[in-house]
């Protein structure tokens, strides 16, 4: 039987809440930068490896480990 760590994958749902608002609070601030297209780039990367590690956590939280 699998136990379920529960803290992991709370903190995985969170994680990923907090780099879709991270995502959308930077957006704005995009039309003041010098460089809009290389800003978005950059918080795009950060923001897609702070959801892959989000879900990978979750996903590891959920599933649990042996006992």
């Amino acid at each position: 039987m699998r136990r379920k760590n529960l803290r992991v994958a709370i903190v995985g749902i969170v994680l990923f809440f907090i780099a879709v608002v991270f995502y959308f609070f930077m957006l704005s601030f995009a039309s003041k930068s010098n460089n809009p297209a290389a800003l978005m780039s950059t918080v795009g990367t950060v923001s897609g490896v702070v959801c892959g590690l989000a879900f990978v956590m979750t996903l590891v939280g959920l599933i649990g480990k042996k006992v």
